[in-house]
């Protein structure tokens, strides 16, 4: 099969179309045959050789990629949720073989049945993103109809799905981001849109349940504001889990008896069904920015690390009609 594949970690020039053979799933796992993937940060962190917290678990060669929609092609012999031919999204193994790939194996457990309201390059680009906002939102700021949540970075990937899975949960939504994307936070569900470069959200804002930082911006300092911002007893949720809180952030946590959380992915299958559900109601749509067909993952990648992309980003490794 061909696959996107890195045999050393460096810029978008080291990864590599070549033949490889076709995973074979374990017992507990898929082979989905890959339609398409999505493009997320994390690509093309993990190329450069990703973090001290990521590093010890790669290993070379690797097939990049953690967002994958396409069909199932074999279930692995303790496998009962899934049969050849359903068509699915979800998350490959991490970090494992991606699914910038014609086929890429995942534990059954990380899929579910793709949304049918939407085509496979646009269920694609769901998985990660949207359950790193689901974790963030729910299971970390056990956000309730009726709070007020502040979400910073709302424009991009995973701050899109936060804002429709909020308010579609029947939340107030207070959304960050730069002047050009508050028509676009309105239309998919903002109550309220912040201009990070003209207004300071820490001087507007006071009593707000929980406080989501889905934001590219790694700053301590900032998350101190953030904080305080919360209201006594409030959460602080962050999805860039490579920073830690210093003593200053656990300070300001403290003062206002606040929790602070670094939110990891949890890739479940019960998430993505209900994220699908929402997405067959209409109450979440997906945007997809661009779509590369797998020879260009290098263009995609130089793309994605622009910071500048609403929606997602797409490698197309088959067309749907075919």
């Amino acid at each position: 099969m061909k696959a996107v594949r890195i045999h050393e970690f460096g810029g978008a020039d080291v990864m590599k179309l070549e033949d490889t053979e076709r995973p074979v799933p374990a017992p507990d796992e898929i082979l989905v045959k890959v339609y398409a993937s999505g493009v997320n940060p994390v690509d093309w962190k993990i190329r450069e050789g990703g973090n001290d917290v990521l590093r010890s678990f790669l290993t070379l060669p690797m097939t990049l990629g953690w967002d994958a929609a396409g069909v199932v092609e074999e279930t692995g012999s303790h496998v009962t949720g899934f049969q050849k031919g359903d068509a699915v999204y979800g998350v490959p193994n991490f970090p494992g073989d991606g699914s910038y790939a014609e086929y890429c194996t995942a534990k059954a457990t990380q899929f579910a049945i793709k949304p049918k309201r939407i085509r496979f390059n646009e269920a694609a680009g769901v998985p990660l993103a949207a359950l790193t906002a689901w974790t963030g939102l729910f299971y970390w700021g056990k956000l309730q109809a009726g709070q007020r949540i502040l979400i910073q970075g709302a424009s991009g990937g995973v701050g899109s799905f936060a804002v429709q899975f909020a308010k579609a949960k029947g939340a107030y939504v207070i959304a960050i981001a730069s002047a050009q994307n508050h028509d676009y936070l309105k239309q998919i569900g903002a109550d309220e849109v912040i201009d990070y470069k003209t207004q300071k959200f820490e001087d507007l804002l006071h009593d707000i349940d929980v406080v989501l930082e889905a934001s590219p911006v790694r700053d301590n300092r900032e998350r101190v504001k953030s904080v305080g911002v919360l209201k006594e007893g409030g959460i602080f949720v962050s999805v860039n889990t490579d920073l830690p809180f210093t003593d200053e952030v656990i300070a300001a946590l403290t003062k206002k008896q606040a929790t602070g959380e670094l939110a990891a992915n949890q890739p479940r299958q019960d998430w993505l069904e209900e994220i699908a559900q929402l997405i067959d109601e209409g109450h979440v749509q997906v945007f997809v920015s661009k779509v590369f067909p797998l020879e260009q993952v290098a263009e995609a990648h130089r793309e994605s690390e622009s910071w500048h992309v609403r929606g997602k980003l797409i490698l197309e490794v088959v067309k749907e009609d075919e």
